[in-house]
């Protein structure tokens, strides 16, 4: 499959080549983890976190484990995507009128610019988990928009850019619990408030047992010539827990709710300290890709083991060429078909 990105320069994007000898889809960072414990005064741990491009750096919006262990959204700034800068103190939000409109939790957030302004998606309380979502246009000041969907929700991701002049998002909507289920499903929006004409994407399961108990959508998609490509995470249930890795599928430029490729295999799955061992061990959950159009470069962001943040890199062919060779063939609906 020849394909290239449709995306802007990223010149400073984080980058390593490929280790001598590795034939992986993916490769991590070196030196991972790049956030550690305790990473500033009252915040335990941090993980699931979003990185966008800003001001040629990099912006980021963090999930922080709190000493008390209630999850906030934190700020922070960085030149080379790597080392941040994070303020000690939480993101306040305000509503549309300017007041104080503080989430009861937040966790899992991601951060998507379009047009002109930054986007930030997260996990909130809305009598049950449920998507919040929150606009800004400088980092300064954060207004929170109406929660796009009832509860109960999780992995709100949006779109890049509008589609057929409307707002697309992907979440996967779930239970009270701990969610022992989920699929995909894409929602529409002609302002950011009002959401319907959802779709289903993709389901749980298929041919990797990496992905039975549910999947989730990760990074915001990224625009290539054969589609979007779409970073998820996928859930199995074993004997000692559930273990999280990481696929890939390739959707409809048009029609996103159409699997054009589907990985069969994960591209990353716990195999490292740092994603084996932590406060939830065994996971790999990406939350953000920064891609440079000119070289096809791609650095995913991704929790570990519910403790630290991680890189791993790859490039546009390299990934894309994985899903088509270990691609599952996949109806309308999403649900996966024989080879």
């Amino acid at each position: 499959m020849k394909i290239r990105i449709i995306g802007d320069s990223i010149p400073h994007l984080p980058w390593e080549e490929r280790p001598e000898g590795s034939r992986a889809p993916l490769w991590r960072h070196s030196d991972n983890p790049i956030i550690g414990r305790n990473p500033v005064a009252g915040v335990a741990r941090i993980f699931n976190s979003a990185v966008a491009p800003y001001r040629g750096g990099f912006a980021g919006v963090f999930r922080g484990e709190t000493v008390n262990g209630r999850p906030y959204l934190y700020l922070g700034f960085s030149g080379d995507g790597l080392s941040w800068d994070i303020d000690p103190e939480v993101i306040r939000f305000t509503d549309e009128g300017g007041e104080p409109f503080q989430p009861a939790y937040s966790y899992d957030p991601r951060l998507v610019r379009v047009e002109d302004t930054y986007y930030i998606i997260w996990c909130t309380d809305f009598k049950g988990a449920a998507l919040g979502l929150a606009k800004t246009v400088d980092f300064k000041t954060f207004t929170r928009l109406e929660n796009p969907f009832l509860p109960f929700n999780r992995n709100g991701v949006l779109f890049p850019r509008r589609i057929g002049g409307k707002y697309m998002m992907l979440s996967r909507p779930s239970d009270g619990g701990h969610t022992p289920f989920g699929d995909i499903f894409v929602s529409e929006s002609p302002d950011l408030t009002y959401w319907g004409r959802h779709r289903h994407v993709m389901g749980k399961g298929g041919g990797g047992w990496w992905q039975s108990l549910k999947i989730g959508a990760g990074a915001a998609p990224i625009e290539t010539s054969e589609g979007w490509l779409l970073f998820y995470h996928g859930a199995t249930q074993t004997c000692s827990g559930y273990v999280y890795s990481m696929g890939a599928a390739i959707l409809d430029i048009d029609e996103p709710s159409r699997v054009r490729y589907r990985c069969r295999d994960f591209l990353l799955t716990p195999e490292t300290w740092y994603e084996e061992r932590g406060f939830v061990p065994n996971v790999v959950f990406p939350c953000a890709a920064l891609c440079d159009g000119d070289t096809g470069r791609i650095a995913v962001y991704y929790g570990c083991a519910d403790t630290y943040v991680g890189i791993a890199y790859t490039d546009i062919e390299t990934v894309a060429g994985y899903i088509q060779a270990h691609s599952e063939t996949v109806d309308g609906d999403g649900d996966i078909g024989r080879i």
